[in-house]
């Protein structure tokens, strides 16, 4: 058999046409069409995070799937944390809080971040092209009052910072699980999803926090566990909600008792719209 050809013969063995369009695509020839690859920028990504642990601080699980699927999107990722006092801490093994104990979330967060984290107060639009917020209890009770006060909630006065100056500039937000009620408090009219309005069995048992979005005057958008492709697939997947106006994409993640690899997915879902949002 004849020896396989060098790569440039391989090129230019298609024809004069191939090599004419890859010029004409790089006006500085071949050598600025492989290099333009190099000079696209990644997306860069706030993380905000709430401590480190479901019941008084972030789903890891969450925070985990975020950083994953961001990693896979090719973005270059800065976690951030409010350096406050958490609301209490939870004795996970019991579920129960630990009254004589006290804890930072900045410093619990830096278990998450692996040491590489800042405080939320250093967070800024013009470092960043997105910001995400996992969801975990600690959104509700150290980002916000969600948890004791519902509706009437307050929300963490950096938190409601990064919220508006990342909505001003028009670079995407992305939350999930319970955060999505940062930004129905913070934005107004915005569009957003904790999965169903109804517990449905136990099925989604934090259902009622659809009604508590509704009254602080954002729109809740139903998402179901599985979209309609999911069954010519076989694959259920959770959705993420598009908010395109106010470009605010959710997803319910732990809202919703299901297998752990749909969660995961959803949140992927979310994460890719945040990027694409991002337009980088």
């Amino acid at each position: 058999p004849a020896p396989p050809l060098p790569p440039s013969a391989m090129l230019t063995s298609r024809g004069p046409a191939l090599c004419t369009a890859l010029r004409r695509a790089a006006p500085g020839g071949l050598a600025s069409f492989h290099s333009s690859s190099r000079r696209c920028r990644a997306a860069r990504v706030a993380v905000v995070l709430s401590g480190c642990g479901v019941y008084d601080g972030t789903e890891i699980h969450e925070a985990s799937a975020v950083l994953v699927h961001l990693s896979r999107g090719g973005a270059e990722v800065q976690m951030y944390a409010p350096d406050v006092p958490q609301m209490h801490v939870i004795d996970h093994s019991k579920g129960q809080p630990a009254e004589a104990e006290s804890r930072n979330v900045l410093v619990e967060s830096a278990r998450i971040a692996r040491g590489k984290i800042a405080s939320l107060a250093k967070l800024t639009t013009a470092d960043h092209d997105a910001v995400i917020f996992p969801g975990g209890f600690g959104a509700a009770k150290n980002l916000s009052t969600f948890a004791v006060d519902g509706k009437d909630c307050k929300v963490n006065r950096e938190v409601e910072r990064v919220l508006k100056d990342f909505h001003k500039a028009g670079k995407p937000i992305g939350l999930c699980c319970i955060s999505p009620v940062l930004a129905a408090k913070v934005l107004s009219g915005a569009e957003v999803t904790v999965g169903h309005e109804e517990e449905e069995g136990g099925k989604w048992p934090y259902a009622g926090t659809a009604g508590a979005i509704k009254e602080l005057g954002a729109k809740h958008c139903v998402k179901e566990a599985s979209s309609t492709s999911a069954v010519f697939s076989l694959t259920p997947f959770y959705e993420a909600h598009v908010d395109t106006k106010n470009k605010v994409v959710t997803t319910p993640a732990f809202m919703c008792e299901t297998a752990l690899h749909h969660i995961f997915d959803g949140i992927g879902a979310m994460v890719k719209n945040v990027l694409k949002l991002t337009g980088k």
